[in-house]
């Protein structure tokens, strides 16, 4: 899954402020629960304190009993991706906005092979949805394939 691969550019910082080793890998279980304690992100400088936010309020906003470790934050980060490319950017255009956005790395060519990936998984749903006879569910897919591929 893409959420493996995306690192904070950030991490060392983090590190410092919560006082122990973290890993760099953003969603990482000791990274995740890390955030969602009570880090004093006001010690952080203007631009970082921000893209922390911003990965918090988009990523790790969720109701579930086992939250941040639920599963939620990958989901949601992978389909931020995928709204990203359905929007018209390209997968390097993608890195560079996560980068700004959240002070998150991942390298292109993984954005690039996780859509392709994306749309495989697509394909065999719109298959199946046909074999099925959900048609409207094969019509959904077969649009959301159109977006990424284009």
């Amino acid at each position: 899954m893409i959420a493996d691969r995306a690192r904070f550019r950030h991490a060392k910082k983090l590190e410092r402020l919560a006082g122990y080793r973290l890993p760099e890998l953003a969603f990482s279980g000791t990274m995740l629960e890390t955030l969602c304690s009570r880090l004093n992100y006001d010690a952080l400088d203007y631009g970082v304190r921000e893209q922390i936010l911003a990965f918090f309020n988009d990523f790790l906003r969720c109701t579930c009993k086992d939250s941040p470790l639920c599963g939620c934050p990958e989901k949601k980060f992978a389909e931020k991706v995928i709204e990203l490319r359905e929007n018209g950017l390209d997968h390097k255009q993608i890195a560079s906005y996560l980068q700004d956005e959240y002070g998150i790395e991942v390298f292109p060519t993984d954005i690039l092979s996780f859509l392709e990936d994306s749309v495989h998984v697509l394909e065999a749903i719109s298959d199946v949805s046909r074999l099925q006879g959900r048609n409207a569910l094969a019509e959904k897919t077969a649009e959301h394939i159109r977006l990424i591929e284009r």
